[in-house]
C-alpha cells in the first residue's frame, strides 16, 4: 500500500501569509488544493495523509517528525508564493527540493513542475534547490510547491478561484501517478 503525505503549507493563523489586500490566506488555499488532491489520489487506491491541520499552525519539526514516523513514498508541501506584501509583477510557478536530494526526489520534482505548469500555464520559475525544513529534515522524497504569487494581482484572483485550485490538484495528483508508475516500473 502506498502512503502519501501532502502538507498545506503554513497554518491558518501564520501571519503575514495572506494577499495585499487580506482576501486571501495562503492556506485557505493550501488546504483546498491539499483536499482535492487527496480525493484525487484515494480515488486511484492511494493512501493520503495530512501533515497539516485546519483548525492551529502544526510546527514543522511535528510535521517532519510524524511524516518519517509513518515511512510515507513521499512528502509533497502545496504552499501559495509571495514577493513582499504588496503587490507586484512576481508571478509563476516554482518547485523546491533540497540541495542534496536524491534521483527520486529530483524526478518527482520533474513531473510535480512539469504537470502544473501544463495545467496551469503560468509562467515557469523553475526547479529550485532551498534548504527549507520540510525538505531538510524528511528521509523521503520531498517536495515544495509553488503554485502562483499572493502578491500578483492576477494570480491572487487564480489562487481564490475554485477552477484553478482544481487545476492545481490535478496537476499534482497526475505528477504523483506518474511518479509512481515509474518506481513500479524500476
Amino acid at each position: 500500500m502506498t502512503i502519501l503525505l501532502i502538507d498545506a503549507g503554513h497554518g491558518p493563523d501564520t501571519p503575514g501569509k495572506r494577499s495585499p489586500d487580506g482576501l486571501l490566506r495562503e492556506f485557505t488555499f493550501n488546504a483546498a488544493v491539499a483536499n482535492l488532491t487527496k480525493q484525487h489520489l484515494i480515488a486511484k487506491g492511494i493512501t493520503v495523509r495530512f501533515a497539516h491541520n485546519k483548525t492551529r499552525d502544526v510546527p514543522l519539526t511535528e510535521r517532519t517528525t510524524y511524516a518519517n514516523r509513518q515511512q510515507v513514498a513521499a512528502f509533497i508541501s502545496i504552499h501559495a508564493n509571495a514577493y513582499g506584501n504588496t503587490w507586484n509583477a512576481a508571478q509563476g510557478i516554482e518547485t523546491y527540493i533540497y540541495p542534496t536530494a536524491g534521483t527520486q526526489t529530483q524526478l518527482l520534482a520533474n513531473l510535480l513542475h512539469t504537470s502544473l505548469l501544463t495545467a496551469c500555464n503560468r509562467k515557469d520559475r523553475g526547479i529550485k534547490k532551498a534548504n527549507f525544513a520540510v525538505l531538510r529534515e524528511t528521509t523521503m522524497p520531498a517536495v515544495l510547491l509553488e503554485c502562483g504569487f499572493m502578491t500578483n494581482r492576477e494570480e491572487a484572483q487564480l489562487l481564490l478561484d475554485p477552477k484553478y485550485q482544481q487545476q492545481c490538484a490535478n496537476a499534482i495528483a497526475f505528477g504523483v501517478l506518474a511518479w509512481l508508475y515509474r518506481l513500479d516500473k524500476g
